[in-house]
């Protein structure tokens, strides 16, 4: 495939608000929209056609991608190193219009891609439809934030619009981790340092165990993957610094659990402790489908660190108690995905069985919705 086909598949992708773009060899390009897969032509690609739209991705990464008989290999441009290829991530930019963070895979010995549309412009909490209250987590000066929420449930988004406010307001230093760069920050009043994996620093355990090193004010981890990101995030947050990051998990309770599993069970009662004084914050996001049929608009649960959270995190046999304070804690900011969908739902925003779809307990929303008024 020539460049400028490919070009204009993204450009058609973008012209169509697509979230996601799927290309695989024996089919056509397919578009995500408004949480739906749409195609976008009637031609299929060719194994050809994603071997070659594969190696205009992996160009600035200085890697190549080679077919000998049935087998797959990724190398360096000057192929004195070659691996067999399974899955490779990277980020692809067409200048002044859209960022895509890309995954390359292996399907059926054909390369298969997955690419996810990142706007150049970082939208503002209120034109994401996000509550009030995040806005004042993205004022706080220290402590661990956790945004929640399965792939493709506006997580990255929605940390982009946290440390672009921090970036309008403050003269921070923002240090991001990321695997791949997403969003492009560009600075404001404060000073950007985004370090992409392996572009800039080789691993993500190496970058996360040289930020202390590199000053920041705000550290953002792009991904809390393991043991070690999730100590460097406590250190960090122990120490004074705003720690930012995400996790795949589908509520703020579970959060809690994931965050603490990264730990030796050894460790985890300390790890427990640690977090209950550090952690600020979740916010845990899905994205459902307006009544109008105009977009995604999301539903949003949102913990805030008071001392009664904090008691009931430090004892996992408390973890059960944590959902109904922050139920009964709305004049903290705090609200549960039922509260918030019941509003979205009252509202006009949703339609009633998306939001018993999406409910934490249906049975309790729709008897609140039916008598609650």
């Amino acid at each position: 495939m020539e460049r400028e086909t490919f070009l204009s598949i993204l450009d058609h992708a973008v012209q169509q608000k697509c979230s996601d773009i799927h290309l695989k060899a024996d089919y056509p390009p397919f578009f995500r929209i408004n949480g739906f897969l749409v195609e976008a032509s009637k031609q299929p690609l060719t194994t050809g056609d994603t071997l070659s739209i594969a190696n205009y991705l992996l160009e600035d990464r200085g890697l190549s991608l080679l077919q000998k008989a049935n087998t797959l290999y990724v190398s360096n441009l000057s192929q004195d190193s070659v691996d067999i290829f399974t899955d490779v991530d990277t980020s692809y930019e067409v200048p002044s219009k859209t960022r895509f963070r890309s995954n390359l895979y292996k399907n059926r010995g054909a390369v298969g891609i997955a690419m996810r549309v990142i706007p150049h412009e970082i939208k503002g909490f209120s034109d994401l439809n996000l509550p009030d209250t995040i806005e004042k987590i993205a004022g706080l000066r220290r402590g661990l934030i956790l945004v929640a929420g399965p792939t493709g449930m506006g997580k990255s988004t929605t940390i982009a619009a946290i440390l672009e406010n921090i970036n309008k307001l403050r003269t921070d230093h923002i240090l991001a981790i990321e695997d791949p760069i997403e969003f492009v920050l560009r600075p404001k009043q404060s000073m950007i340092t985004q370090r992409e994996i392996p572009t800039d620093v080789h691993s993500f355990t190496e970058a996360i165990r040289g930020a202390m090193r590199q000053n920041p004010d705000v550290l953002m981890i792009g991904e809390m993957r393991n043991a070690d990101t999730a100590e460097i995030a406590l250190k960090a947050s122990e120490t004074g610094h705003l720690v930012i990051s995400s996790l795949h998990t589908s509520s703020a309770v579970q959060t809690i659990s994931r965050f603490v599993s990264f730990f030796d069970p050894s460790q985890q009662p300390i790890a427990r402790l640690r977090l209950a004084d550090n952690l600020m914050a979740v916010i845990a996001l899905r994205l459902l489908p307006r009544i109008d049929k105009s977009g995604l608009i999301p539903a949003v649960e949102i913990l805030r660190a008071t001392r009664t959270i904090q008691e009931c995190m430090k004892l996992p046999e408390r973890s059960p108690e944590i959902l109904g304070h922050m139920a009964r804690s709305r004049e903290f900011g705090m609200q549960t995905f039922d509260q918030h969908l019941i509003e979205l739902i009252q509202s006009k925003k949703i339609s009633q069985d998306v939001g018993l779809a999406a409910a934490t307990s249906p049975s309790d929303m729709e008897r609140e919705l039916q008598f609650g008024g």
